[in-house]
C-alpha cells in the first residue's frame, strides 16, 4: 500500500507518518508541504491513498481533490483537518471520510479501511470554492495552469483553450462556468472568448471597423463584439 501524507506542518505529518507505520509497517509512504507539491509527487509515482490536510498554502486540499478527478483511477482521499465545521461543509460525509486533529490510531484504521472504496465519483461532489490553477492531462501526465497567467479562455466546439506563456490546453470545461467562477480574471469579449484583465494591453478599430484587443505579451489580437463593446470600454477606464 502506497499513501502520501499532505500537510503543510512537519510535525503533523510526522505524527500521521508513525501512525500510520504502527498499523502498516509495509507501507510505502512519502510527504508533501501542499497541493502543488502533491501533485508533483502524485505524477511521479501516483499512491493508492492521500492522507490530505484541507488548510494549505498555495493550493489546499479541496482544490488538489478537484483536480484528482482528471484521473482515470485518482487516489483515494481521507481528508484530515482541525476544523469540524469547515470539513462538514466543504463536502458530504457520505462521499470521502475525514479526521480531526488530533488523530487518533484506531480512527485513521479506520479511515483508511474506507478510503479503499472511494472513487472519482465522489471526489466529484466536492464543494471547492476557489480553484488557483485549471489543469489537464497532457501526454498522460497533469498539467496545471495558474489562473493569474492565462492569457485568454476561448471556446472551440466542446473544448476550451487556455492560453498562457508556456503554450495552450484544452481545458474540459464550459466557457460559462469558467466565466462565473473567475470574474476578478477575466471579462468576455466575445460569445466564444474570455480575456484576462490585466493583459489587456490596447483597444481599438481595425482597417475593416472591427473593434479589436490587444493583449501583452502574446501577438494575438481578439475581436470585441457589440455585445460586450461597453464592459471592454469600462474596463479600460478603471485602469
Amino acid at each position: 500500500m502506497k499513501l502520501l501524507i499532505v500537510d503543510d506542518e512537519s510535525l503533523a505529518r510526522e505524527r500521521l507518518l508513525n501512525l500510520v507505520l504502527e498499523l502498516y509497517p509495509d507501507a510505502t509512504i512519502d510527504e508533501a508541504v501542499n497541493g502543488l507539491d502533491a501533485l508533483d509527487k502524485i505524477a511521479n509515482d501516483l499512491p493508492d491513498i492521500l492522507l490530505l490536510d484541507i488548510r494549505m498554502p498555495r493550493m489546499d486540499g479541496l482544490e488538489l481533490a478537484n483536480h484528482l478527478l482528471h484521473y482515470d483511477s485518482p487516489p483515494a482521499i481521507v481528508f484530515t483537518t482541525a476544523y469540524q465545521d469547515h470539513a462538514l461543509s466543504a463536502f458530504d460525509a457520505n462521499a470521502v471520510d475525514y479526521l480531526l486533529k488530533p488523530i487518533r490510531k484506531d480512527r485513521l484504521k479506520t479511515a483508511i479501511e474506507r478510503a479503499a472504496i472511494i472513487n472519482s465519483s465522489k471526489l466529484s461532489s466536492l464543494n471547492v470554492e476557489k480553484r488557483s490553477h485549471l489543469s489537464a492531462i497532457i501526454n498522460g501526465k497533469l498539467q496545471l495552469i495558474s489562473v493569474e497567467n492565462i492569457y485568454y479562455l476561448k471556446a472551440e466546439q466542446k473544448y476550451v483553450t487556455a492560453a498562457w506563456p508556456g503554450g495552450e490546453i484544452l481545458v474540459d470545461e464550459p466557457l460559462v462556468s469558467l466565466e462565473k467562477e473567475f470574474p476578478e480574471y477575466f471579462t468576455r469579449i466575445h460569445r466564444n472568448a474570455l480575456v484576462s484583465k490585466k493583459y489587456i494591453e490596447s483597444f481599438y478599430k481595425n482597417s475593416a471597423g472591427q473593434h479589436m484587443i490587444k493583449l501583452r505579451g502574446i501577438p494575438l489580437e481578439l475581436a470585441v463584439s457589440r455585445r460586450h463593446l461597453a464592459d471592454v470600454k469600462s474596463i479600460i477606464k478603471q485602469r
